[in-house]
């Protein structure tokens, strides 16, 4: 084996650990939203009546990038925020949002149930029911104000949607969204 060949497949081995270790620490793999999930998050952005305009758009797992890149782009004025514990999907997105130029987009590699998300006017999640549920105790406990909440696939627990939005792919995935606010 080369030394080329050698290095590359400690890079492959660090990145299948890397994805591993966070797969166990969150309880699900890094996954990207369909393009038609994607598409219907971005028009819910839109859609809303009661939409805040001056708070943070924060994507809570952010992956490889799809969504949280898009939101930046299509939303060039706000502040968009992403959060991906898993280190290489966070490294695609950061070396995506440098190639894009993106001033408005801030990613952390970090666990969006140790994030400040008092700015927030927007949270966006493709998370698992686990993290839903996690979310939902986050949001008790920490989130004094109203808010726009939009999951692909999951449901927030204990609380109703303002729309579900019923994709026409072989899943029929739903797109829940919310209109957060403090007592649900």
């Amino acid at each position: 084996m080369t030394l080329p060949e050698l290095i590359f497949l400690v890079f492959v081995l660090l990145v299948a650990l890397s994805i591993v270790w966070s797969t166990l620490q969150t309880g699900i793999s890094p996954m990207m939203s369909s393009g038609k999930a994607l598409q219907a998050m971005l028009a819910s952005i839109d859609e809303s009546d009661n939409r805040p305009e001056n708070g943070h758009l924060i994507d809570l797992g952010s992956g490889w990038g799809t969504l949280v890149i898009a939101v930046a782009r299509k939303h060039p004025h706000q502040q968009v925020i992403g959060y991906e514990l898993s280190w290489f999907p966070w490294l695609v997105s950061m070396i995506r949002k440098y190639s894009l130029g993106l001033d408005n987009l801030t990613l952390y590699r970090k666990d969006f149930r140790n994030a400040e998300l008092g700015d927030a006017s927007i949270l966006f999640c493709y998370l698992f029911p686990g993290g839903m549920h996690a979310l939902h105790e986050k949001l008790k406990r920490e989130l004094l104000n109203e808010i726009i909440i939009v999951s692909n696939a999951f449901a927030l627990p204990s609380c109703e949607p303002t729309k579900v939005i019923q994709l026409n792919d072989i899943f029929q995935t739903p797109i829940y969204v919310y209109y957060w606010r403090p007592k649900c």
